[in-house]
């Protein structure tokens, strides 16, 4: 039988939504740094002139606004589930606190939710601004300056290698719960160590 209880089911479309939104974001995070930084090394600068700006426009839009989704419904997620408890009201749940101490579900996810907000935050406020002047000076043939394709890789890059260990941490409160600094260790490092590895087997020229 279906759950009837309003709780429930919008924690479940939440989390849906959530989950769907995070797919369109990272999807576009994978694609700029696996597919697209060693793609571009090999076109010339007519073909940029008349694919990035159409391509790329496209890309941005949805990662940007992915990575929106997904920030806001995130907090609306953590919202209800560890800072709200039906029928009493706002506060913290037992997920949140227990026995006067933080749980390790909390643990996680706040270490998750603070690697995923400085995401959000690069993708809105450095690689975005960035591309808004680099993708017309492509489309107009005006020169671009250099510091900025560098500084929105670099940050792209690291937006790259955050997600690994962020995964971790929006994962293991409902998959694992608890936490000490192995399992921390352990997690930031299998996360850095995945995407430092999807980016060196990138090739620079598509194989079957």
């Amino acid at each position: 039988m279906a759950l009837t209880d309003l709780f429930s089911n919008v924690h479940l479309l939440l989390r849906w939504f959530h989950v769907l939104a995070g797919i369109v974001w990272l999807g576009h995070l994978y694609f700029f740094n696996f597919v697209n930084v060693p793609f571009q090394g090999t076109m010339g600068a007519d073909v940029k002139k008349s694919v990035n700006p159409q391509l790329l426009g496209r890309a941005f839009w949805w990662f940007r606004w992915g990575a929106m989704a997904t920030f806001v419904i995130g907090l609306l997620l953590f919202t209800q589930l560890y800072m709200y408890q039906p029928g009493v009201g706002f506060g913290p749940s037992e997920l949140f606190r227990a026995n006067g101490a933080m749980t390790g579900r909390a643990v996680w996810i706040l270490f998750g939710m603070t690697l995923g907000t400085i995401m959000w935050f690069n993708v809105w406020f450095i690689i975005w601004p960035a591309q808004r002047q680099i993708l017309p000076a492509v489309r107009d043939g005006q020169p671009v300056d250099p510091a900025l394709p560098k500084k929105a890789l670099k940050t792209s890059r690291l937006n790259a290698y955050l997600s690994g260990p962020m995964l971790f941490g929006m994962l293991a409160p409902s998959h694992y719960g608890g936490i000490n600094v192995v399992t921390a260790v352990v997690a930031i490092a299998l996360g850095l160590f995945a995407i430092w590895w999807a980016i060196r087997i990138s090739p620079s020229v598509g194989k079957l």
